[in-house]
């Protein structure tokens, strides 16, 4: 039986990752346009993105953008990989291909 990333396979986490994988493996997101796309509050996102950051799947960046403070989040090819892979798993188990 395929095995489920338990990094992703949190709710919060994988609607975190599938969002990334949609901006693309070179491109990054604002965390506030994150946050309110995943209509998420600033501390869960933050607490999922360090789990996935410490997994590798994604690369949080802090940037100074004229005075002002600005956090973006990327998918990383690790990430692209897992998310990936955690996908053609979930698809065998629903499929009952083992």
């Amino acid at each position: 039986m395929p095995e489920l990333d338990p990094v992703i396979h949190a709710e919060s986490r994988l609607r975190t990752l599938t969002t990334l994988n949609e901006v693309g493996e070179n491109n990054q997101i604002a965390f506030t346009k994150l946050q309110k796309m995943l209509e998420m509050t600033a501390g869960n996102l933050s607490t999922h993105l360090r789990k996935l950051e410490t997994a590798g799947y994604v690369e949080v960046t802090k940037t100074i953008e004229g005075r002002t403070p600005a956090t973006y989040v990327g998918i990383t090819p690790e990430g692209k990989a897992a998310y990936a892979l955690y996908r053609r798993n979930l698809h065998d188990l629903l499929s009952g291909l083992t």
